[in-house]
């Protein structure tokens, strides 16, 4: 019955994993001296976040032999991909728009916050209860870089795709097997 109503594949431990690697972003981007360098941590960012999410929830599944894109996975992934999308149309479009350093980061920083939060309650309402949560920390985390200095972008970055990955990651680990 659990594996027909919630999508469990969920992975903790791949989640510290992100949180981990976002902080070395986050640090890495900081250093960065215009906001074309600093969109390329972050872009790079985004994609070992998905190949490690990726392999993680491909790992859990395949020890719990849990299917992944039938039934709930398949919600998880239709929830979660449609504000990811556009959170990247988005990047897109503001970049090419050229704003600098820290105006870019001021808008991207809650926008990507916002959409992921929005991604992650979406999709986890097919997911353990604990998943929604999560979402809901991370649209907090965003609409607080709304109206935050400009200055604090990557600190919400930071505190959002990091701490909040290795926040939920260990909590996901400990009540949902890893």
């Amino acid at each position: 019955m659990e594996r027909s109503a919630s999508f469990t594949a969920v992975p903790g431990w791949g989640q510290v994993i992100l949180g981990a690697t976002a902080l070395a972003a986050a640090w890495l981007a900081a250093h960065q001296s215009n906001s074309a360098a600093w969109l390329k941590v972050w872009l790079a960012e985004a994609f070992l976040a998905a190949v490690i999410a990726l392999l993680s929830i491909r790992w859990k599944a395949n020890r719990r032999g849990l299917p992944l894109f039938t039934g709930p996975g398949r919600k998880v992934a239709l929830g979660l991909f449609p504000p990811l999308i556009a959170g990247a149309l988005l990047t897109f479009s503001l970049q090419r728009a050229s704003l600098e350093r820290p105006s870019l980061e001021s808008v991207l920083a809650p926008a990507w916050l916002l959409l992921y939060g929005a991604g992650i309650i979406t999709g986890g309402a097919y997911s353990v209860s604990i998943v929604p949560v999560m979402g809901l920390c991370f649209m907090a985390t965003g609409a607080l870089a709304v109206v935050a200095p400009a200055a604090w972008a990557n600190y919400f970055l930071a505190t959002g795709f990091g701490g909040l990955h290795i926040l939920f990651g260990f909590l996901i680990a400990r009540r949902h097997g890893g």
